[in-house]
């Protein structure tokens, strides 16, 4: 399994959690995509079921060898006391459905029907909870209120807040932070051993502390959509050519990652500017941010024309300028 690198604090409370016998029966593991929250609620589930069933696992941390007996049951989806949710794959074209069902929560009645079989541990990751449907939302709330004997929920979370309240009131809840630089490095490199040190470093740039945004950012020329932002903010655009030149070169459907990548950044670029200002400029910046945030969220969900929406954010962008200079 991929290591997992910058949550050490993390990893110590849930060992010491784990080491007292007064293990929670539910973790809500929440904070910005692409942090590693999924591969931490998978280590954490794997380790706990080979400590249970042996031989023990000398690694630190929530780490298990690959040729351990029960991580290799777990990677084979064979593992009796383990079971795993997330969004399914649409047959025929791959594509991932929208949510994680009723019919799936359902499912793992048949994992709480039988004692467990290879520990005294059964384990539950659903990655992401954000992504259930109400009906399986309130399915679950019943397993959480009435958890089963030894088994523990690994819930993972992008947006806490959005949750059932109830949801969240059965959690133990653990926060996991933006990677430093140096694990974001760290990462990067044991994921992309083939890269070059500059593309290290630009991607350490651009993935803002989530090595899972940085990859998803590989080849698209993320430095240089930053650069036409930033010049879009530090000189304005009075004749619209700068927002007319990107918002038509993000508007094909070969364009479509390096305009997914502009919904995320340009929202992130606003709130860097507005760090720096005071008063009615900050009053603002942070207008301009919040409906640089509203527009960027619902663009792809609710199919908004990306031409129109890359030259409207792009506006935004703009009147961050000290003057509005010719384009």
């Amino acid at each position: 399994m991929t290591p997992l690198f910058g949550h050490d604090a993390a990893v110590a409370a849930f060992r010491t959690s784990m080491e007292s016998g007064r293990l929670h029966h539910a973790w809500l593991i929440s904070g910005p995509g692409g942090i590693g929250k999924g591969l931490f609620a998978r280590k954490a589930a794997l380790r706990l079921l080979a400590e249970g069933a042996g031989p023990p696992v000398a690694l630190p941390g929530v780490d298990v060898p690959d040729e351990h007996p029960i991580a290799r049951l777990v990677e084979a989806g064979s593992h009796p006391d383990y079971m795993l949710l997330e969004r399914q794959a649409r047959e025929g074209s791959g594509e991932l459905v929208r949510n994680i069902t009723v019919a799936q929560v359902r499912g793992l009645q048949r994992l709480f029907a039988n004692t467990s079989a290879l520990s005294p541990w059964r384990t539950v990751v659903i990655d992401a909870i954000d992504d259930l449907e109400r009906p399986a939302a309130n399915a679950l709330l019943k397993n959480l209120e009435e958890p089963p004997a030894n088994t523990v929920f690994f819930l993972v979370s992008h947006v806490p807040a959005r949750l059932l309240p109830t949801i969240r009131s059965r959690c133990r809840h653990m926060r996991l932070a933006p990677l430093a630089d140096d694990a974001m490095t760290s990462a990067l490199e044991c994921l992309l051993p083939d890269a070059e040190p500059q593309e290290i470093r630009a991607l350490v740039e651009v993935g803002e502390g989530a090595p899972g945004r940085a990859l998803a950012f590989r080849g698209l020329d993320i430095l240089a959509l930053d650069r036409a932002m930033e010049e879009l903010a530090e000189s304005g655009d009075r004749s619209n050519a700068r927002r007319s030149a990107l918002a038509q070169s993000l508007a094909s459907k070969a364009a479509q990652a390096r305009y997914e990548a502009f919904l995320a950044r340009a929202p992130s670029m606003i709130a860097r500017k507005a760090r720096s200002r005071r008063g009615p400029a900050l009053a603002d910046a942070l207008r301009l941010w919040e409906r640089a945030q509203d527009l960027a969220g619902s663009a792809t969900r609710l199919s908004l024309d990306p031409q129109s929406v890359v030259f409207e954010l792009a506006g935004m962008l703009a009147a961050l300028a000290p003057r509005q200079a010719d384009g």
